[in-house]
């Protein structure tokens, strides 16, 4: 049913079309079986993830369970979450005006089912969308047991209601997600006495307020994150919680340098090009991090470091455009600089690096750049470059050098066209990205010299 015409619109007509209820890890499992037979991507977006992480979701939904992922920061959790509302109906009939949003056929809520009695099959029913059904808390340690469960409701107390009546409670977080999903991030963070208010909703399947003796049978699935610190330092799930939990999926970051570079190119928005050769230079670069001694490695180097990067990259040949008067600005290798300036901030690095921060980002970028160049450009004879530049023919590039005239100062080179084609550069903008990225490939090979100025521009010379 797609058209709101078309969809049922009291309780009777609901009966009358034949609709079957369901619970919604049913909903899920028979939905992620029907994506699996037609070959349809249940998860879109997820990247990295195809032989590792998402055959174990698959399984922990099919099996009905509730799910923990257990990562470092910025390894896609959150955004792996968020695609499980895909994996509801479309479309599902709830009590119009229900507080809860409970099926026709069971109200659970006392005000519901008194108006199911009164009204019978002429019961209104409202349609919600899937993507109403997704409800998320980032878990902080000032969360309270009012803001996931419920508590009384003070105006209506002042109503007349007395506080022995269940139709003074305010209801938070997840009983409203009934018949959808809740998902809590960062869960240890949650004070352990929050923590134990949601032990009945994932056994019993009901919550408990202040002493009330109401009872409702929730129908939820109960999905969370963590970090491994927090999981064990800072902050833990208890013991109980962790029982509850069906399955506990480890994630990680992206295996091959393929998923890297293509976790960049989805996330990024870039204001400027970016050619693939620099994008797998910063791919290359937080893949270096991550194994880096200097580094703190427990908390991770998060694959935001590498979509900020390319980010960064991109400003900063928009901000060359705008001071030169470049139209459609590149980015050039000069660019990969700032990414060190601006973004030592995301890394942890170990406490006897204090000082060497700079010095170790820079180590790292340009071995990434090294071995990118070695990659890229493996099998052209750049001999013929190198023996121009040692001939008197330096070549000068900067943040305020326009790619017209790096391009000006090289020499008619037929391997300069052999580099743009092997690089892909088919303009001004990526022709003068590609040779310098080659200048920069042949200065790491400590095969032509580079000298920094003080005005920021650098020289490549013999």
């Amino acid at each position: 049913m797609t058209s709101t015409t078309t969809r049922p619109s009291t309780l009777g007509e609901l009966r009358a079309s034949g609709h079957v209820q369901r619970s919604v890890k049913d909903e899920i499992r028979q939905n992620l079986l029907a994506a699996l037979r037609d070959g349809i991507d249940p998860w879109p977006g997820i990247v990295g993830f195809d032989d590792t992480v998402v055959p174990q979701l698959e399984r922990a939904l099919l099996a009905g369970h509730d799910v923990v992922l257990l990562g470092e920061r910025g390894q896609g959790k959150t955004r792996l979450l968020r695609t499980l509302p895909l994996l509801l109906d479309e479309w599902t009939p709830v009590i119009a005006g229900s507080e809860l949003g409970e099926h026709p056929y069971e109200p659970i809520t006392p005000a519901s089912i008194r108006r199911a009695a009164e009204l019978g099959d002429d019961l209104p029913v409202d349609w919600r969308h899937r993507s109403l059904r997704y409800a998320e808390k980032l878990a902080t340690p000032d969360t309270s047991v009012a803001d996931l469960v419920g508590d009384v409701d003070p105006v209506k107390v002042a109503e007349g209601r007395s506080l022995g009546d269940p139709e003074t409670i305010h209801f938070g977080l997840v009983p409203r997600a009934h018949r959808g999903i809740v998902a809590i991030n960062e869960l240890p963070d949650l004070a352990e006495r929050i923590q134990v208010s949601l032990l009945n909703v994932m056994e019993e399947r009901d919550i408990q307020v202040r002493g009330y003796t109401l009872r409702l049978p929730l129908d939820v699935l109960l999905v969370a994150s963590a970090n491994p610190e927090d999981y064990t330092n800072r902050g833990r799930i208890i013991t109980p919680l962790k029982d509850r939990f069906g399955a506990e999926i480890r994630t990680h970051y992206p295996v091959e340098l393929d998923d890297e570079i293509a976790v960049i190119e989805q996330e990024a928005v870039l204001q400027a090009r970016v050619p693939d050769f620099l994008l797998e230079v910063l791919a290359r670069f937080t893949r270096l991090l991550r194994e880096s001694t200097s580094i703190d490695q427990r908390s991770g180097v998060s694959a935001r470091f590498a979509v900020a990067g390319a980010e960064t990259v991109a400003a900063a040949a928009v901000h060359r455009g705008a001071v030169l008067g470049e139209d459609d600005p590149v980015a050039r290798p000069v660019d990969l600089g700032t990414v060190v300036e601006v973004l030592r901030g995301k890394v942890e690095f170990e406490s006897g690096e204090e000082g060497r921060e700079f010095e170790v980002l820079e180590h790292l970028l340009r071995r990434a750049t090294a071995d990118t160049a070695r990659e890229r450009l493996a099998g052209i004879d750049l001999a013929t470059l190198v023996e121009a530049i040692e001939h008197g023919r330096p070549v000068t590039t900067g943040d305020r050098i326009t790619a017209k005239v790096l391009l000006d100062e090289l020499p008619e080179l037929p391997v300069l066209d052999v580099v743009a084609d092997r690089l892909g550069a088919d303009d001004i903008g990526t022709r003068a990205a590609a040779v310098e990225f080659a200048l920069e490939g042949l200065y790491l090979a400590r095969r032509i010299a580079k000298h920094d100025a003080d005005d920021g521009t650098a020289v490549y010379s013999r």
